[in-house]
């Protein structure tokens, strides 16, 4: 995992100069090949099933980052290898789980940043659940909103309604 010179100012800095930044609580673990990466939010709200995450990363990414409300589930991994290289590929920022992931040495190879709560091996079930796209999604202490942005670094995640231009 390397840094990326291009995502952004770091959490502490926008901490500091925030102090109304919502910062996620400290439940994430790194995967991905990027540590640091930040960008607007797209949102969606799965259980155990990951067909609208694999829509969404097959979709153009254009910098933002996919933040995915699994309902805290550790049952299955949400995002593996081949999701994680279609949102590589399709220009997403980074995803940001509130569940697991697989593949995670995959993962580990994009040019992507990813925080979920865990790995765990087994395969989300398609068809199981049905989700939704776009409405405001709520966990860690954050409420996360289309278009708002975050910035995850190895600090942590903190949300801003908008991208601050003073840090």
């Amino acid at each position: 995992m390397t840094p990326d010179a291009t995502a952004g100012p770091a959490t502490t800095d926008i901490s500091d100069a925030h102090p109304e930044a919502q910062v996620c609580d400290p439940v994430f673990q790194v995967f991905g090949g990027r540590v640091s990466f930040s960008g607007p939010i797209a949102t969606l709200k799965v259980f155990e099933d990951n067909t609208l995450v694999k829509q969404a990363v097959e979709t153009p990414g254009e910098g933002r980052v996919l933040v995915v409300d699994g309902g805290g589930s550790t049952r299955c991994g949400l995002v593996g290898g081949n999701l994680a290289v279609s949102a590589a590929t399709n220009g997403w920022a980074g995803l940001v789980v509130h569940g697991c992931i697989r593949d995670a040495d995959e993962l580990g190879r994009q040019p992507l940043g990813v925080r979920a709560l865990a790995a765990m091996p087994r395969k989300s079930q398609r068809g199981l659940h049905s989700g939704q796209a776009g409405i405001p999604v709520v966990f860690a202490g954050v409420v996360f909103r289309e278009g708002a942005w975050l910035c995850a670094d190895r600090d942590g995640i903190v949300v801003l309604p908008e991208a601050p231009s003073d840090v």
